[in-house]
């Protein structure tokens, strides 16, 4: 059984919105470096719509910069949560019927980690299904203020914490996963 692997930034007061804006002056060499082992072990990626959609947008910044994890993000297959998203490109499949029922779905077939980059809306539903096997935080050094928040609307869910690290940068990795 596969797992899924919840990757998010998030600001010191919980903030997962623009994160563009207020991520890039940390992604350092050491930062790609864990970002491209955390997705060496994924052959999959879910992603909500807003995320899919600014990752296709960046992908060709990412290209464009040379970085090692841009080709491997552009053939990994996508999986789109959208209401709104009639059909995917960039090597994605859209999934706008019953989303813990597709991923779990997903879940039961063979292969390596699922990575769902972002959080938003559909993670309540991973949530409260209990589809996600890991929770990966990346906490920057930053107060955004307002935007946002992490997981906000959930209900309680006790995690148990399984590693942290720090980057030279102050970015802080913080891996859980559910009791």
């Amino acid at each position: 059984m596969r797992r899924l692997i919840e990757s998010t930034y998030v600001t010191l007061d919980g903030v997962i919105s623009s994160a563009a804006q207020w991520s890039r002056p940390y992604q350092d060499e050491q930062y790609h470096q864990y970002a491209g082992d955390l997705l060496s072990d994924t052959d999959a990626l879910l992603l909500g719509r807003q995320a899919y959609e600014e990752l296709a947008a960046s992908a060709t910044d990412l290209n464009a910069l040379g970085k090692g994890c841009a080709s491997r993000l552009d053939g990994l297959p996508k999986h789109v949560v959208s209401r709104t998203l009639k059909h995917a490109t960039w090597n994605g499949t859209v999934i706008a019927g019953d989303v813990a029922a597709e991923v779990a779905g997903l879940k039961e077939q063979p292969g390596r980690d699922i990575l769902k980059l972002g959080t938003g809306k559909i993670d309540r539903v991973l949530l409260a299904d209990k589809l996600v096997d890991e929770y990966f935080l990346w906490v920057f050094p930053v107060i955004a203020g307002r935007g946002s928040r992490l997981l906000d609307g959930a209900d309680t869910a006790h995690l148990t914490l399984r590693g942290t690290t720090r980057l030279n940068s102050g970015v802080v990795l913080l891996t859980y996963a559910p009791t």
